[in-house]
C-alpha cells in the first residue's frame, strides 16, 4: 500500500500531499508524529526499529513515530500508530511541535513538522514485528548518558528532541 504524507509549510498549513518516499527524496517539509508514553517510575518506553524499515533499521528510538495520512486528525493519528506499531494505548496529550531536517542517508532526509505526544501507561507491549525488533523502558537520564556513548544507535530525530523531552518532563514532575 503506498502511503501519502501531508506537505506542510513551515506555519503547518497543509499545501499538497505527496508519497511518503518521494517526501523523503526530495527532503520536503511534511506532517509527523511522535509519541513518548512513560511508565509511574517515569521511565520511557523506547523501541528499535524493526531490522526490515527502509530507513534506520535497527535504532533505538522514542516510542512510535510516523505521519498522519492525509485528512487524519493528528491526535487520531497518534493513537491509531500507537496500537498499530506498540499494539497499546493510553490517553495521549499533545505537548509541542517543532520542524527539524536531518539527513539519513544520500537519497533520504526527514524535513518534518513533528508533533510531540505524552502519555503514562505501565502496560508492555505486544509490537508488531514489522514495525519493532525490541522495546525497553529506561529513565531520561540514562538514556542521555547511553547516547553520549553510543550515538550510532539511536535515531537523528529522537537524538534531535531528547533535550526538549526532558525540559518539557521537568515542567510536568515539578
Amino acid at each position: 500500500m503506498t502511503e501519502y504524507v501531508s506537505l506542510v509549510d513551515e506555519q503547518d498549513n497543509e499545501i499538497g500531499v505527496m508519497e511518503k518516499m518521494q517526501a523523503h527524496q526530495e527532503a520536503l517539509l511534511h506532517r509527523a508524529i511522535s509519541v513518548f508514553i512513560f511508565n509511574d517510575k517515569k521511565e520511557l518506553l523506547l523501541q528499535q526499529r524493526a531490522a526490515e524499515k527502509y530507513h534506520s533499521p535497527l535504532l533505538w528510538t522514542n516510542t512510535c513515530c510516523s505521519h498522519p495520512r492525509p485528512g487524519e486528525v493528528i491526535m487520531a493519528a497518534a493513537n491509531r500508530r500507537l496500537m498499530e506499531e506498540m499494539r497499546m494505548a493510553c490517553n495521549l496529550t499533545y505537548e509541542f511541535s517543532f520542524t527539524y531536517k536531518a539527513v539519513l542517508t544520500e537519497e533520504l532526509t526527514e524535513h518534518e513538522f513533528d508533533h510531540v505526544f505524552f502519555g503514562e501507561s505501565n502496560a508492555l507491549p505486544a509490537p508488531d514485528p514489522s514495525e519493532v525488533a525490541d522495546w525497553k523502558y529506561m529513565p531520561l537520564a540514562e538514556i542521555e548518558n547511553d547516547m553520549e556513548k553510543n550515538p550510532a544507535i539511536y535515531t537523528s530525530w529522537f537524538k534531535l528532541m531528547l533535550e526538549k523531552i526532558k525540559s518539557v518532563r521537568n515542567d510536568h514532575t515539578d
